[in-house]
């Protein structure tokens, strides 16, 4: 078990396996009396059923949310198998909450109207709602294939405040992925949290790849399913091993890690990352892809550099770090462990007070993106 702590958040990660024992390690840390919010962020190899009760009895009367990961990282590092989390205290954060059920039937407008009730709830509290005291943290099914949408319809009503987050995961089985609310874990849903507090803080995101000169033109795709079919006119997996060099059978979870596509829009790129080849020569993505959407090969950088050069940048605005939440996609774990960077990065992350998941996809304001890291740093002192 380790922590940190300070008066208005504290950080927590213990590696306990079974799951009374974890939850209760990890409110002893966090102690939940005093907090407004409590997020959690629990390794699958936890039996739902059992840490579910086990996270309601340790932190009775606080809210709680959560989810399940493709790995954690916080005070004890980055690892699989345990559970970390984070507390807020009440005398330094406001919080409403947003959990939007039957996300893969979910109506368009449902996210909008959800979040701007919200948004009067916490204005009810005679508190100001904006952009410069406010942010919102969103934890989502991981396999819905609606964040797209999620996320679009949740921005509507959100005037300029920063939104991020990250897709619940299931180290990489792509069985069950679960979002916790209340007092039990939830499928097919996803939480947000509104959080208002005077301390400084910064919505960011982060990535490590640039353009090149290899583009592809999407020509036959199904956005609801993720699925792409063909890509220049031809069938997509094949002009895809074209466009990097290679063979279609050399086609692994790696070399997609180590060439996604960029989508450029209003100027920015954002990375589109694929997720397996299909019996039928089509491409799985873990984001939506439009026919007719022109994409650009990916060329890698260094991903610890450009991690840490982000961080110190946003740390030069908000000054010294209290905490820092992060959602780290799946495909960047699988990089650092391939180039052996894992404890690079844990390095980074712990000198700016982090604590996040790995995902199955983030989300950036109202966008939808792969292979990125999203996340807020909030600062020491109030602005």
């Amino acid at each position: 078990m380790q922590a940190s702590a300070h008066d208005a958040v504290r950080r927590a990660a213990t590696s306990a396996r079974d799951p009374r024992t974890a939850a209760s390690e990890l409110a002893a840390a966090l102690q939940p009396d005093s907090r407004e919010l409590v997020v959690f962020f629990a390794s699958p190899d936890y039996d739902p059923s059992a840490l579910a009760p086990a996270i309601a009895e340790a932190f009775e009367g606080t809210r709680v949310i959560g989810c399940t990961t493709a790995g954690e990282f916080g005070p004890c590092g980055y690892r699989e198998g345990s559970l970390s989390g984070f507390a807020l205290d009440r005398d330094a954060f406001d919080v409403e909450l947003v959990r939007l059920d039957g996300l893969k039937d979910m109506e368009l407008h449902a996210g909008t109207g959800a979040m701007r009730s919200a948004i009067e709830r916490m204005e009810g509290r005679g508190l100001s709602v904006d952009a410069e005291h406010c942010f919102a943290f969103m934890l989502v099914h991981g396999l819905s294939m609606r964040e797209e949408a999620l996320v679009s319809s949740l921005y509507v009503a959100m005037d300029g405040i920063s939104l991020f987050g990250g897709s619940a995961g299931d180290n990489l089985d792509f069985g069950e992925t679960l979002v916790f609310h209340g007092d039990r874990f939830v499928e097919n849903a996803a939480v947000v949290a509104l959080i208002r507090t005077k301390l400084p803080f910064e919505v960011f995101r982060t990535q490590h790849f640039d353009e090149t000169e290899a583009r592809m033109v999407i020509t036959e795709a199904d956005p609801l399913t993720r699925f792409v079919t063909e890509i220049n006119g031809e069938p997509a997996a094949d002009e895809y091993a074209r466009a990097v060099g290679l063979e279609l059978g050399e086609l692994t979870p790696q070399v997609f890690a180590t060439y996604p596509v960029l989508l450029r829009v209003g100027g920015e790129t954002y990375v589109r990352s694929i997720a397996k080849v299909n019996d039928d020569g089509s491409l799985s993505f873990f984001c939506a892809i439009e026919p007719g959407t022109v994409l650009t090969v990916a060329k890698g950088g260094d991903l610890v550099a450009t991690l840490e050069t982000q961080l110190e940048e946003v740390r030069s605005r908000v000054g010294p770090p209290l905490l820092t939440i992060g959602c780290d996609c799946i495909l960047r774990s699988l990089e650092t462990q391939r180039d052996e960077l894992r404890e690079q990065v844990a390095d980074v992350l712990e000198r700016f007070e982090t604590v996040g998941f790995a995902t199955y996809g983030e989300q950036f304001n109202a966008m939808h993106v792969n292979q990125t890291f999203t996340g807020v740093m909030i600062g020491r002192s109030e602005a």
